[in-house]
């Protein structure tokens, strides 16, 4: 941000306007201006002004001294997944996938340092925080953002250990940076990848990349189950073969076939 704050096409009032919305979370359902001002770091009057602004747009709304989101900030969400074909086309292939497991399906995307989900078919709650198409979480302690990782290029994942705070959720995170790069290497050569308790206690995942029609990883598909339901090693022996038929075929749908050459990223483990 620092970089992009010189440039000169670089508008930090929407960049500000943005960090007003995003200080609205579960924390702070209904805050005051002054709880926004001390969330953003930004003055009471310029957090004025920009509720204001979102308030003329619609996009907020305010009941005495505080406020609220309205449904319009939907939209914006919205439109990302109506011009992304690949989320359409992810939907039968995750319900597929779930009534073949009987278990929570996913798909997710990397959004810098960490991971979104931006399609998901939940079939119970098994983590204690809502999951829910747009919820983010550390990509260091998923499987998912390890397999984003794992093909992401050299450079990339320099920078991810770099830059990422790899915290530890629980006791089992690896926050390790070349224990973190063995695992994404052991990732790569499987073709898929595990993670047993790591950002949550008793939540274990597996997930397996999904590829477009010139073989870069785009995504990762993901099923995740409960220690208490599934041993890790009966999810690698039931599970993963099914999530990897799964991503296979909407990697297919996606314009992937097997005489695509993917993107060449070897030797940076």
């Amino acid at each position: 941000m620092s970089t992009a704050g010189t440039d000169r096409d670089y508008v930090q009032s929407l960049e500000r306007g943005f960090a007003v919305l995003l200080a609205f979370d579960e924390d702070l359902t209904n805050p005051t201006l002054a709880e926004l001002a001390t969330a953003t770091g930004f003055s009471r009057p310029a957090v004025r002004r920009l509720l204001l602004t979102l308030q003329r747009l619609g996009y907020v709304a305010n009941e005495g001294t505080r406020w609220s989101l309205t449904p319009r900030v939907l939209t914006i969400g919205q439109h990302y997944t109506a011009t992304n074909a690949r989320i359409e086309l992810a939907h039968p292939h995750l319900l597929r996938l779930a009534e073949r497991t009987s278990e929570s399906a996913s798909l997710a995307e990397l959004d810098h340092n960490e991971v979104v989900y931006v399609a998901r078919v939940p079939v119970r709650r098994i983590m204690s925080i809502n999951v829910a198409v747009g919820t983010r979480v550390s990509a260091h302690a998923t499987s998912m953002g390890r397999v984003l990782l794992a093909w992401s290029g050299p450079e990339r994942i320099t920078r991810f250990l770099e830059e990422a705070p790899l915290r530890p959720h629980t006791a089992r995170t690896l926050t390790d940076p070349a224990q973190l790069r063995t695992a994404l290497a052991t990732v790569r050569e499987q073709g898929w990848s595990l993670v047993d308790g790591e950002l949550e206690e008793g939540l274990i995942s597996v997930s397996a990349p999904v590829r477009d029609r010139t073989g870069a990883v785009v995504a990762a598909l993901a099923s995740s189950t409960s220690a208490g339901r599934l041993a890790p090693e009966r999810l690698q022996t039931e599970t993963v073969p099914t999530l990897l038929e799964t991503a296979a075929a909407l990697s297919q749908e996606l314009g992937y076939t097997q005489r695509t050459q993917p993107h060449a990223r070897d030797g940076f483990f």
